[in-house]
């Protein structure tokens, strides 16, 4: 097994384990201001989406961020979207065949983006609900930075 199977079936692992038993617009707002603390303490130069049931609820651009990470934030979600798999597991399954996201599912690069950073919100028994997306690191650790985050919120809400 090569490096890129290898993180394609570490990302498919964190795409099973990472499952919400609800998810609220307060829960939205939590995994958020979460996610703000990582990127505040640590400088990150992102911009942090959250949506849920097809509304924006949370979005916060860091200092250092560029209009076009939001750009790519929302071509990243648009993939999540369509096929409620993390943009960072498309990416890799596609690097795996060889093909492109246009040649694999005849969509526009300027509206879809299979780069790391989006992942599907799923809550156990209802399914895909929203995403939350990062956009401005190398690819692997905008992904990273996400699932981090979730195993946090994770954890705190089996503790109340």
């Amino acid at each position: 097994m090569d490096d890129l199977e290898r993180e394609r079936e570490r990302v498919a692992a964190e795409e099973r384990e990472l499952v919400l038993d609800t998810f609220s617009n307060d829960e939205a707002i939590e995994l958020g201001l979460l996610l703000l603390e990582k990127v505040r303490s640590r400088q990150l130069p992102v911009v942090v989406d959250i949506e849920r049931c097809g509304q924006r609820v949370f979005h916060f651009a860091a200092p250092g961020s560029a209009p076009d990470n939001a750009c790519w934030v929302e071509r990243k979600k648009n993939l999540v979207k369509r096929v409620w798999k993390s943009s960072y597991a498309v990416g890799l399954t596609l690097r795996m065949e060889g093909k492109t996201l246009t040649q694999k599912m005849e969509v526009s690069t300027e509206e879809f983006a299979a780069h790391g950073g989006c992942f599907p919100l799923v809550v156990r028994g209802l399914g895909f609900v929203g995403t939350v997306a990062v956009s401005g690191l190398p690819q692997k650790e905008d992904h990273d930075l996400v699932v981090e985050t979730l195993r946090e919120h994770l954890a705190r809400a089996r503790v109340r």
